[in-house]
Formats: structure tokens, sequence, C-alpha cells
């Protein structure tokens, strides 16, 4: 998208939900969700939930304090307190964690599509960052060969952004077994040798917003569009990697992203 104001998140999307984005976030999200039924859908899915949890249990709030367990008497009762008050912290946490799992999909915990891609794009970027003379097949100075056979490789126009104006310099690319096929691989790297990847697969899923996950030190961000899926990994801190894939997503989907021809 052109806007860069009208990137969201998966985390904004919940907060949405849950009541707790800030106001200066709420006109885009709801731009976001009117253009992207999909992630619509997800939400209305998630309040669903929400309110079927409220209309089951939202009464035991509501019921008046049983008298043993009024203040007065639980107050002389020594070491009592200290359980009931206990059990009532458990109980809590135990309705309070079930509300947030099932609001943010019970599923989630079943290896879906996205975490099969994002974990190949992480094993690679561990896997090749380090690497000091081949950390890549085809270098930066043979820029469009490598966008070309990119390209007729996954039958799909591979583009590597332009991460300069971010101080990122491409290094180079290659090309790698994915799950549902050829996957591109893109790395770039700032003046301190920091090193970020992008890589990019066809995916059986429908296009989302950006969403973001850790795997040990190594954070990405991932999203679909055009049924394939990219995802933007490094070591660096969130906020870091959020700029690089926010600039990175400006510049992948406002291009055509049309399969080309056999």
């Amino acid at each position: 998208m052109a806007d860069r104001d009208l990137i969201v998140t998966e985390d904004e999307l919940h907060a949405y939900v849950d009541g707790e984005l800030p106001d200066d976030r709420r006109e885009a999200v709801e731009a976001w969700l009117a253009a992207h039924a999909d992630d619509s859908m997800r939400v209305a899915a998630w309040r669903s939930q929400i309110e079927a949890l409220r209309a089951r249990y939202g009464s035991i709030a509501e019921e008046q304090v049983p008298a043993r367990l009024a203040l007065e008497r639980i107050a002389t009762s020594g070491r009592k307190w200290i359980g009931v008050a206990a059990a009532a912290t458990i109980a809590a946490f135990i309705v309070g964690g079930a509300a947030g799992w099932w609001a943010r999909g019970a599923s989630a915990a079943a290896p879906n599509e996205f975490d099969v891609v994002a974990t190949d794009a992480v094993d690679a970027h561990r896997l090749y960052v380090v690497e000091v003379r081949h950390p890549v097949e085809v270098t930066a100075a043979d820029a469009s060969h490598l966008v070309q056979w990119l390209s007729k490789r996954l039958n799909y126009q591979v583009r590597a952004p332009d991460l300069e104006p971010i101080g990122l310099k491409l290094v180079g690319g290659r090309l790698l077994p994915g799950p549902n096929g050829a996957a591109a691989f893109l790395m770039y790297e700032s003046a301190t040798g920091e090193r970020f990847t992008i890589y990019c697969t066809r995916a059986n899923a429908p296009n989302t917003a950006l969403r973001f996950n850790t795997f040990g030190q190594i954070g990405a961000f991932f999203w679909v569009d055009a049924d394939f899926i990219f995802v933007v990994s490094g070591q660096s801190d969130r906020g870091t990697l959020q700029k690089i894939a926010e600039m990175s997503y400006e510049q992948l989907e406002t291009r055509p992203n049309r399969p080309r021809g056999s």
C-alpha cells in the first residue's frame, strides 16, 4: 500500500478488538479492515469468541460475594485469607487466560503454513548471514540477472526492495527450496555489518497484514500478498526490523504482483 500509515500489524488488530488501540491508529485500522476482507473476518471471529465467553461467564463477575467471604470475616481468619486470595487469583488467571487463548485462536498451537514458511526463512537466515565468502549465489553487482533468474524459477516477478534510505545495501541473493516450491532469498547489510534477509515463496493462504514472531534471538515479520508469502528476518530489535519490513512491504505490495508467463 502506498500510504505507510495504513500498514497494520496483527498486534494492532488484537488491540483493536480488545479496545486497547491508541486513538491515532483507529482510523488506519478501520480503513485496513474495510479493504481486507480476510482480516475483517478474523476480527469478527475474535469478537464473537469474546462475546461467547462473556455470555457464558460474565454473570459470575456480577454475582454477590457470599457472606462467608465478606471482608470483615476474612480479616479475622488469619492464614485462611491467604488461601482464599490465592484461589481467587488462580481462578481469575484461568478465566482470563481462557478468554485470551480463545480470542487469539485455539488452533494457533497447531503448525500452520505461516509457521512452516517462517521457520524455513529463519533457518536460511541463520545459515547464510554468518557466511563471509559465500553468503549469496549472485551478488548485488549483477542484481538485474539475480532478479530475472529468481523470477523465472518462481514464475513470479521478484523484486529486490531499495532499502538504502534506511542504510541497508543489497548483498545479493540465492535460490532455495521452499515448502511449496522454489523460494527467493535476498540479503541486505548495514554499514556496521548487520545483515537482514527477505524470503519469498508461494503460499496457500489469503492476503494478510504484517505479522511478527520470534524464533530464539531472530525476529521475523511476514505477510501474504498475491499468493506469495514474504518473511523479513533479523537479529535486531523489533522496532528496527519493523521499519525494514514496512519499507519492503510498501515497495512489494504497490507493484503489480502477477505471475510471469512460463
